[in-house]
């Protein structure tokens, strides 16, 4: 099962509320048969704009993070569930960006100025590979030289 990251911005409640919540979120998690690897609380932040859902208007939110496993397939219907909500601003689902481990990189090499650096190199050989260093001028015209040249 993947790795997904859920962001949801809550009401302003007090922390009974916020329990209950977080509470129906977690079980709409379990159900699903998913497992949840940690929640963090991001604080009451402000909006960067007005938001109207649920017949209200939220400038200011509560953020949690909710990082979990999942099948695939339950993704939509946990996303249904927290938009039922009234409580939720808003809620998204992401998968979990792992780095590759195998990158390398030296500040030298990051140091040096973008025609010296050895992958911009590589990128520039692709692109004379490209097709459209290969095409050259063709003469629709009839003419046996190309009358704008000087």
């Amino acid at each position: 099962m993947p790795t997904y990251e859920m962001p949801l911005l809550l009401r302003l409640a007090n922390k009974a509320e916020y329990v209950t919540i977080l509470k129906d979120v977690a079980k709409s998690i379990f159900e699903t048969g998913g497992f949840i690897r940690k929640i963090e609380n991001w604080g009451i932040k402000q909006l960067p704009c007005k938001t109207n859902i649920h017949n209200a208007t939220h400038t200011h939110a509560n953020h949690f993070m909710f990082c979990f496993d999942s099948p695939p397939s339950q993704i939509i219907k946990i996303q249904e569930d927290c938009r039922r909500n009234r409580s939720i601003i808003r809620v998204r689902i992401y998968t979990q960006n792992v780095p590759s481990e195998n990158v390398k990189c030296t500040f030298e090499e990051e140091m040096l100025p973008p025609a010296y650096r050895p992958n911009v190199q590589k990128l520039l050989e692709q692109a004379k590979k490209h097709k459209r260093y290969q095409t050259k001028f063709k003469y629709n015209s009839g003419l046996d030289y190309y009358p704008f040249m000087r």
